[in-house]
């Protein structure tokens, strides 16, 4: 480690050595129609409190020469279209500036009076969400504290989410984390995260996900639109951004978790074609005296990357894809005396893969009317390998996983403008299943391994949605939509109707209300659990419903302070559970060799209120704090309502930052931000001694399944970097820590063989990571 600070302290010096001087950079961008997407000319852009100005030409762009480093607001406005503002847009010397800008037509047509604009940047790119949306800042996700440049590390600080320090999955409103839908690009990916379905099904270590290579994304926790379908309690919708199709620029960054490239530019000067990749590799041996034992041999790598082609009269055609690989695993102690938890004794080795990569293209049919579509193809696999030492030393299986699903899917959607008043958003998507499952375990230990599934073959899902968004007045906007879906596993159906309703009553306030059915299937390998005669004991599982019913007010406190409290209620039913048992999927979180057969005979219920209050970054700081205050409960086979493992009743986080310009000419920025969590435990079930010991393993009392709590979870994350822009470079040295207060996270039981007593497990994840990054 002292080499690798030492390397990193040359490297400053070599780019602290030159002159100082006043850097520049362009900011460009294009305006298009909220509702039809196509492109807006003589739009007039400023820059506020400066001489800086343009028009968009006859195709929307913009740009904006020899703009000093620094932050500005940029004002956007044309007739009849309210005005646009984008707050504190950075600007730096190592990389241009492109705004995505859409402005929304006002109903009366005839003013030509300029609205004075209002900003709301937690508001959802897509603007048929009505409540429980939030937009999710490519920027924000590189400079909040605790995020580690993850997006799912930084949604756990928004409102309705809890979560872990040892794993990034996401808690939504009190619901599984399996229970959240991932998309990119339109298309349901896998599970991105590193080490995936490890710890907990739907969540992993590190997402896949690069902020060098998103775009703006948007993040729901309920009532989604009716665009969505398989998704119970959110949706991740996570965009790419487009490369620089002028210039050509990279960025690489080092750091004690390893390395991370990034390039793009256009394929031919002075074509509108561009590229872009970011790659990134970590071994995890250089913090190994700091993290849990046997994590230092582990190591991961991804890769990701869009190509766009606009043409002339074909439309735009893109080419995107995601891929990652992981390699993990332990090795048994050989020293009996050193012998307490299965960990000890087991050996074990986990290769992870997953891929997603997909064909888009979108054509404007007239000057309201567009159409994309998006044929893509994911893969996930899983392949673990666990044996066990006996008392000679000798190895046999434990257990067995080769886990390979695969998807084709093909989406389309036609948007269609009507008019001012009237969006409407048609489409379909087929998704066909392939899987490869093979699920193996030897139970009790010690007897041979036991084959619980093994099926390959293919379904699909299908599913057709519209939905309509209607300006009834300046104030009164309703999303009126159906979803419809199809698994032909089964033939299991549903149709699922949506509305939101939003009032602006005033110019800083407005309510909103929006109720929705939604509906997921289950993990394939339990549909295909096997009986004692070879038979599939759950193939004709149904979806998880539930119904979302969501409250909001919203209140601009001023230009860069905003206020939002939600109130919800969700009503799940046809749960999988097992009969005259408490057992729920709801609660299922890590258990690869499930086999009993289920029923969709459970319910759940999920109430609480989410608060957030948030001031935008200005005068150089920003803070937010979020209040989820919550009570999640189901019924289980037996008819008896309990708490669910993840009813924490409440989760508060608090986030500040603050920016200082430094330098000769107040060019470079010193910044720090820190973060603090507190949050309630999660429930378990009681353990029954006796049957412990007996069984050597750790029996619960599933009578009094969640009956115990955890002690509540106080957490804090910190983040400092100065960022130095030179004549045509930004460089950035960053340090962060995870988990500054090393909070000893609770990870389940363990037998100790030696004290034949049954012990919590508890470890503290604490990550520091220091980097240097040049953009050029």
């Amino acid at each position: 480690m002292n080499k690798f600070i030492s390397t990193l302290a040359l490297i400053v010096f070599i780019n602290l050595s030159g002159l100082a001087q006043e850097p520049t950079q362009r900011i460009r961008g294009i305006v298009i129609d909220e509702a039809s997407n196509q492109p807006l000319p003589f739009v007039s852009i400023v820059i506020l409190n400066s001489q800086h100005g343009t028009t968009t030409d006859s195709l929307g762009n913009f740009i904006l020469n020899d703009i000093v480093v620094g932050r500005y607001t940029i004002l956007a406005s044309r007739v009849g279209y309210e005005s646009y503002s984008a707050k504190e847009v950075q600007v730096t010397s190592g990389k241009e500036v492109f705004l995505n800008i859409s402005l929304k037509e006002n109903i009366n047509t005839l003013s030509e009076v300029i609205i004075k604009p209002t900003i709301n940047k937690g508001q959802a790119l897509n603007n048929t969400a009505t409540v429980s949306a939030r937009m999710l800042s490519v920027e924000e996700a590189s400079r909040y504290a605790g995020g580690f440049d993850d997006p799912a590390r930084l949604v756990s600080a928004f409102a309705g989410v809890s979560s872990n320090t040892n794993n990034n999955s996401i808690v939504v409103r009190g619901n599984s984390p399996q229970a959240l839908q991932w998309k990119m690009e339109g298309i349901e990916i896998p599970n991105p995260n590193h080490f995936a379905d490890l710890d907990a099904f739907g969540g992993g270590g590190l997402t896949a996900l690069s902020s060098q290579l998103l775009a703006n994304s948007d993040f729901y926790t309920g009532a989604m639109p009716a665009e969505y379908n398989n998704a119970l309690s959110g949706v991740f919708d996570i965009f790419m951004r487009n490369g620089n199709n002028q210039n050509h620029e990279h960025t690489f960054q080092l750091g004690l978790l390893g390395i991370d490239a990034a390039s793009e530019g256009p394929f031919k000067k002075g074509k509108r074609s561009s590229y872009l990749f970011n790659y990134r590799y970590s071994t995890l041996a250089l913090l190994e005296p700091l993290l849990p034992e046997n994590s230092g041999g582990t190591s991961y790598q991804d890769l990701s990357f869009k190509l766009n082609f606009p043409t002339k009269k074909a439309g735009t055609f893109s080419i995107w894809g995601i891929g990652l690989i992981d390699d993990s695993g332990a090795e048994a102690k050989k020293d009996m005396s050193e012998w307490e938890y299965d960990s000890d004794i087991e050996n074990q080795d986990v290769k992870q893969y997953m891929g997603a990569s997909g064909m888009s293209h979108k054509l404007f049919l007239n000057n309201n009317q567009y159409i994309k579509t998006t044929l893509a193809a994911t893969t996930t696999v899983l392949d673990m390998v666990t044996d066990r030492l006996d008392d000679d030393l000798s190895v046999f299986p434990k257990n067995r996983i080769n886990n390979k699903n695969y998807t084709l899917t093909l989406n389309s959607f036609i948007n269609t403008k009507f008019n001012a008043k009237h969006t409407n958003k048609t489409g379909l998507t087929a998704t066909e299943m392939l899987y490869d499952i093979s699920l193996n375990n030897a139970l009790p230990i010690g007897t041979p391994l036991e084959n619980l599934v093994s099926e390959n073959g293919h379904s699909m899902l299908l599913s057709a949605y519209s939905n309509s968004t209607l300006n009834l007045s300046e104030r009164f906007t309703m999303n009126l939509g159906v979803n419809g879906q199809l698994f032909t596993l089964n033939k299991n159906y549903t149709i699922e109707p949506r509305v939101g309703v939003k009032y602006q009553y005033s110019p800083t306030q407005a309510l909103s209300f929006a109720y929705g059915l939604h509906s997921r299937l289950e993990r394939l390998n339990y549909y295909f659990v096997k009986g004692n005669v070879g038979e599939d004991l759950n193939k004709d599982l149904d979806f998880t419903k539930s119904h979302h019913l969501v409250l909001g007010y919203d209140l601009n406190l001023s230009e860069y302070t905003h206020f939002k409290i939600e109130a919800y209620y969700q009503h799940l039913f046809d749960v999988p559970v097992i009969q005259d048992s408490s057992f729920s999927l709801i609660n299922q979180q890590n258990d690869w060799f499930f086999n009993a057969p289920l029923k969709n005979e459970g319910m759940g219920k999920n109430y609480g209120v989410d608060i957030t209050l948030e001031k935008y970054l200005s005068q150089g700081y920003y803070y937010m704090f979020t209040a989820s205050i919550f009570n999640s409960q189901y019924k289980g086979g037996d008819g008896i309502w309990r708490d669910t493992r993840y009813n924490r009743n409440y989760a508060f986080n608090f986030l500040i930052g603050k920016e200082w310009r430094v330098g000769r000419n107040k060019q470079n920025v010193l910044g720090l931000n820190a973060r603090l969590s507190y949050q309630g435990g999660e429930r378990y079930s009681p353990i029954n001694t006796q049957a412990s010991q007996l069984s050597e393993d750790a029996i619960f009392d599933e009578t009094n399944a969640f009956s115990k709590q955890l002690s509540p979870a106080f957490t804090s994350h910190f983040t400092a970097s100065y960022k130095m822009n030179k004549a045509k470079s930004t460089h950035e040295i960053a340090f962060k820590i995870l988990n500054a207060t090393m909070h000893q996270e609770f990870l389940g039981f363990q037998y100790n063989y030696q004290t034949q007593a049954v012990d919590e497990f508890r470890e503290a994840l604490f990550v520091p990571n220091l980097s240097y990054k040049i953009e050029f």
